[in-house]
């Protein structure tokens, strides 16, 4: 496994690079969630950060984790801003770290090299990950090249057809098992699966379709085919081991959806491929 790049970014490094909307609305839209949530007892701020810092798991490519624009360089992610709107609220210094895939993440986790992030909540990973409840669903489709003869997501289960997934991923697992005909190719990150596009190595790629938008503007002629195979579930995860702040922090997630706040998070990060309203879970 690559190691991990660590950033430890205060909050005005951060608005030097960019993530100044996120802070100053956390701050001035947000005003009364400390109260809402209620004040942090030392063994709540020992079972998230128990570094004294918080340690935010993110991957580059994903609306839901961390991207960057490509004009300005300004860093967004729904996991990104999580980590430094619960900084914020424990009082403590957050710590960006980056991994190459979602898959690595989560083993960061498992591992307590971070304290968390934000993810689809699948039953494999509830296996070795806590989660809040769900907070955000996506649904999951298939990115196609310019020209392709892959219509919908039934077409893509036919001889021949080379179907991508991220390595390690959710989606591996499960379209490795319900694909009969197509060779599911892991691959090791998000820049390499836009490149085996490019040079013709990849026939579809399969994701949610957040991260199938950001990856459809840089590959020319690509396109998010408008049917989904399923729907991803996305929760805050952290390791396993710390129930002492499991209470807070789904009060700390529910709070932000009900004030509207991951909302405008998932607005900022560009995320694209929501489920409709009526698929949304309830609170």
């Amino acid at each position: 496994m690559r190691t991990p790049r660590r950033f430890v970014w205060s909050l005005a490094v951060a608005a030097l690079l960019g993530l100044t909307a996120c802070v100053s609305t956390w701050e001035t839209s947000s005003p009364s969630t400390a109260q809402a949530v209620g004040s942090v007892a030392p063994e709540v701020q020992q079972a998230l950060a128990p570094t004294g810092v918080l340690r935010v798991g993110v991957y580059l490519g994903s609306p839901t984790s961390w991207v960057r624009d490509a004009k300005t360089g300004q860093s967004r992610g729904v996991a990104l801003e999580l980590g430094y709107a619960l900084g914020q609220q424990l009082g403590v210094p957050v710590q960006v770290v980056e991994y190459p895939r979602v898959a690595e993440v989560i083993a960061g986790l498992k591992k307590a090299e971070v304290d968390m992030t934000f993810t689809n909540a699948s039953p494999a990973r509830a296996q070795e990950v806590d989660f809040t409840p769900t907070l955000i669903q996506l649904e999951l489709g298939v990115l196609v090249p310019a020209n392709s003869r892959i219509q919908s997501f039934a077409d893509v289960d036919r001889a021949g057809v080379r179907l991508g997934v991220s390595q390690g991923s959710s989606s591996q697992g499960v379209l490795g098992s319900r694909l009969k005909q197509t060779t599911v190719v892991p691959v090791a990150s998000l820049s390499v699966a836009q490149q085996m596009l490019q040079r013709g190595e990849l026939d579809a790629f399969a994701t949610n379709k957040g991260i199938l938008f950001e990856l459809a503007e840089k590959v020319p002629g690509a396109q998010v085919l408008k049917d989904r195979w399923g729907l991803e579930n996305l929760a805050i995860a952290i390791p396993k081991g710390r129930e002492a702040g499991m209470p807070y922090l789904r009060e700390f997630a529910q709070t932000l959806k009900r004030q509207g706040e991951l909302q405008r998070m998932a607005d900022r990060a560009g995320l694209r491929g929501l489920a409709t309203s009526e698929s949304q879970p309830k609170e």
